[in-house]
């Protein structure tokens, strides 16, 4: 006892892909030795009628095996092109996501400085603009513009007060000269009186 594994397997070892053509061959070749040593006119040709039909079926079998191989080769060709046609889809999707990477980088560095330049406006905003810059400018420019005469003005004036003072040191340093000279000249006088009051008349 085999089992049914086994069975089908020798089964198809026998008759090649299954479809029973070796045994139609050994029918046909009994058929024709039968033929061959048939005794009388109708049993030869009915042995003669059963080699048609199993020719038949053997025409009938290839047949079918050549349309299935045609249609096998058939198929291969279309799996080929799909498989082409799969190939190339899949080079295309490879190129497209490359291209999306390159895409998402590029979207990336846009969103990136588009955020500075976000950050950048902000602190902007808390400035003022130009326009306001400039007067501010302008009018600091004629601020210092006037310190600065005011700056003259007192160095000047400072000029001025630093050559009268000196002139006033000058005068008092030549009024306290005059003053000692006079004292000095006075003591010279009253020297000279108290010798003559001292001295004996001749």
């Amino acid at each position: 006892f085999f089992p049914p594994d086994e069975v089908i397997r020798k089964r198809l070892l026998i008759d090649g892909d299954g479809a029973g053509d070796d045994r139609r061959i050994n029918l046909l070749v009994k058929s024709f030795i039968k033929w061959c040593n048939s005794g009388s006119q109708e049993e030869g040709y009915s042995q003669y009628q059963r080699m048609l039909s199993t020719l038949s079926q053997c025409e009938f079998s290839m047949g079918k095996t050549l349309l299935v191989y045609d249609m096998n080769l058939r198929e291969m060709e279309n799996y080929e092109k799909i498989y082409k046609e799969i190939e190339c889809s899949i080079a295309g999707a490879h190129e497209k996501i490359a291209e999306c990477k390159k895409q998402i980088l590029q979207a990336k560095r846009i969103r990136k400085n588009r955020q500075e330049y976000d950050a950048l406006a902000k602190v902007i905003q808390h400035h003022p603009d130009r326009h306001e810059t400039l007067k501010e400018l302008e009018a600091l420019g004629k601020e210092l513009e006037h310190l600065s005469h005011i700056k003259e003005s007192v160095e000047d004036k400072l000029e001025l007060r630093r050559k009268q003072f000196h002139v006033l040191l000058s005068t008092i340093h030549e009024l306290q000269q005059t003053l000692e000279n006079d004292e000095k000249l006075s003591e010279v006088e009253e020297a000279q009186e108290t010798s003559m009051e001292t001295d004996p008349k001749p």
